[in-house]
């Protein structure tokens, strides 16, 4: 499907995936990584898994992905296509926001300034901070979400080192879990553990799933 992404210099049409079950309990809208399209396999893991598990998957594409472009454009792009492709999906399911690294920083941003309005959001490496650099913390607008919110990290990620900071940032916040994947960088790669992309996003299916049918 193809969906209308209003911009200052016009719309812009954006290509999104859904992955419908037979009977879904609620849809989840998921975000791609900085650098990343929206059919990459990790993504494709991570929403077919869902799909299995009875939850309606969307992925899309932000408008500079989606232009051929691999470094993010304007923050108020990502966050303007959030807010359409939430808008597009419907209403009838509660709506739950996920997305890799930067796709999930844009969902928060959307959410804090009452853009979106999901039931949770799942931030799959949320980028505390760019790497090595600590001192630059993206934690000002956690607190203002209302929503529940579900934290995985890599206890080998870079982009949140140390782990006290993402741990005071989550008990920041109104309502939100943290859960950590031993051995895992940014993208969940385990050292000594060869796995593919795919699989590493379906594995992360299963705590997002816990999670949401927890709520």
């Amino acid at each position: 499907m193809s969906i209308a992404v209003p911009l200052p210099q016009g719309a812009v049409a954006v290509d999104a995936t859904v992955h419908e079950p037979q009977h879904p309990r609620a849809t989840v809208v998921v975000a791609h990584g900085a650098g990343t399209r929206h059919d990459h396999p990790f993504l494709l893991g991570f929403a077919s898994a869902l799909c299995e598990a009875g939850l309606r998957a969307v992925r899309f594409n932000f408008p500079y992905a989606q232009a051929g472009r691999r470094m993010p454009g304007p923050a108020a792009h990502a966050i303007a296509a959030w807010r359409a492709v939430a808008a597009a999906v419907g209403s009838e399911l509660p709506l739950f926001a996920a997305g890799r690294s930067y796709g999930g920083r844009m969902a928060s941003m959307a959410a804090a300034d009452g853009l979106i309005e999901p039931a949770g959001l799942v931030y799959l490496g949320y980028p505390l901070h760019p790497p090595g650099r600590p001192d630059r913390l993206r934690v000002e607008h956690l607190p203002r979400i209302a929503a529940p919110q579900l934290f995985l990290s890599g206890t080998r990620d870079p982009f949140v080192d140390p782990h006290e900071q993402l741990e005071e940032a989550v008990a920041a916040c109104r309502r939100a879990d943290l859960q950590w994947v031993d051995g895992g960088g940014h993208g969940f790669d385990v050292a000594g553990r060869r796995r593919a992309a795919e699989k590493i996003g379906a594995d992360l299916a299963v705590p997002v799933r816990a999670w949401i049918d927890a709520l």
